[in-house]
């Protein structure tokens, strides 16, 4: 599942992607090595060799300002042959089947799907105006983009990738969350939250979440969305779509559930990371970040969480089990956009010009990737005939 956090027009909008945990699971295991400082590929990122015919981990990176999305491959830290997709790709959203990546392209009306084995684009695929959230149903069948400036939500077949009706929402729809079982689309705009049943295409009546709501995310049981607001985090309960009480966190920004389900993590641009129990619904003790905008992503096991902050340049690691936060790990400018390969064993993050990734085993910081201009989102292919 991709996150893609962005702040309601007219606020200033952050490019920042999670793609974590929830993307990480249910993808098999990373195979292969990463490329060492000299070019030479080395055990250090998996600690596992490459098995005959296997297609390893592609990490995949939209670059807003030239038009691209350049293919980095995870295995040899070598940045593939950017594909042409339009005019400003967004987001990025991929198949459960790792078959076809869907961009979109905030910059027009259009989606323009990727086939994944080729690297080829496809026809553009006519939304509505300025698409920029974008996922996939669980089981592949539906893509849907909300369209910021139409108020609307686009359904796309993905086996004739042609457009359904506009399904309309609220003003401004920034962010996108769909339950385990593909029932239930949840859409986060200004006024509120927006459910769409998958089975109908029809909007129920918006749920009321407080001032500014910018962020959602499903737990892994699809019975709590919870979605972030200015001051905090609300609860939905997706049987009944009502809202539960607010969980304070002045200055919230973003929010992630660790893989178990117990526990969810909300960032705030006043350099703060503050857990929560999930079961109860309260906060815990507050852990200190370094201040900055910045998303945060959890490894598949939950032990370790990262916030990306974009102001200091700087990836902090955090010990979820004993909330404590090491020492800041330094990246190339401005990284917005974080993502978790399938196995754990890097954090890739994206700078002004680049992806850089972090060995999780040894906070060892690997020479950068150049991609194209303003990278602002990163999603992970899984491997295909790899073995660990």
């Amino acid at each position: 599942m991709t996150v893609h956090l962005r702040r309601p027009a007219p606020v200033v909008r952050a490019a920042v992607t999670v793609l974590a945990a929830t993307l990480a699971a249910g993808f098999a295991a990373a195979c292969g090595t990463a490329a060492g400082p000299d070019g030479a590929v080395s055990a250090d990122l998996t600690g596992a060799r490459a098995a005959a015919g296997c297609r390893p981990v592609i990490a995949y990176v939209a670059n807003f300002s030239s038009g691209t999305v350049t293919p980095v491959n995870t295995v040899t830290g070598k940045a593939l042959r950017p594909i042409r997709v339009g005019r400003n790709p967004d987001m990025i959203a991929i198949a459960p089947d790792g078959k076809t990546a869907y961009v979109t392209d905030s910059g027009t009306h259009l989606v323009t799907p990727i086939r994944l084995r080729t690297g080829i684009a496809g026809r553009p695929v006519t939304v509505g105006h300025r698409p920029i959230p974008i996922l996939v149903a669980p089981d592949g069948a539906t893509a849907y983009v909300a369209n910021d400036q139409s108020a609307t939500v686009t359904p796309i077949d993905t086996a004739t990738d042609r457009p359904g009706p506009p399904i309309k929402v609220g003003r401004y729809p920034v962010r996108l969350a769909i339950t385990p079982n593909g029932r239930t689309l949840y859409v986060v705009h200004e006024s509120g939250v927006t459910p769409i049943s998958t089975a109908t295409d029809r909007p129920g009546r918006p749920i009321r979440v407080g001032r500014a709501p910018l962020d959602i995310v499903m737990t892994p049981n699809g019975k709590t969305a919870y979605v972030v607001n200015v001051n905090g985090v609300v609860p939905i309960d997706t049987a009944t779509n009502t809202a539960g009480r607010l969980i304070k966190a002045p200055a919230a920004f973003s929010v992630a559930i660790a893989p178990d389900g117990r526990t969810g993590y909300v960032v705030t641009t006043d350099g703060e990371v503050i857990p929560f129990r999930t079961a109860t619904n309260t906060a815990l003790t507050p852990i200190h970040v370094p201040v900055g905008i910045g998303p945060i992503a959890i490894t598949p096991d939950g032990k370790t969480g990262y916030v990306a902050d974009a102001v200091t340049a700087q990836v902090t690691p955090i010990d979820l089990a004993t909330g404590t936060a090491g020492s800041p790990i330094s990246v190339p400018r401005s990284p917005g956009a974080i993502a978790i390969t399938p196995d754990g064993s890097a954090v890739y993050v994206t700078g002004q010009h680049s992806v850089t990734a972090i060995l999780t085993a040894t906070g060892t910081v690997l020479p950068p990737v150049r991609v194209g201009s303003s990278p602002v989102a990163i999603a992970m292919a899984p491997a295909r005939g790899c073995r660990q």
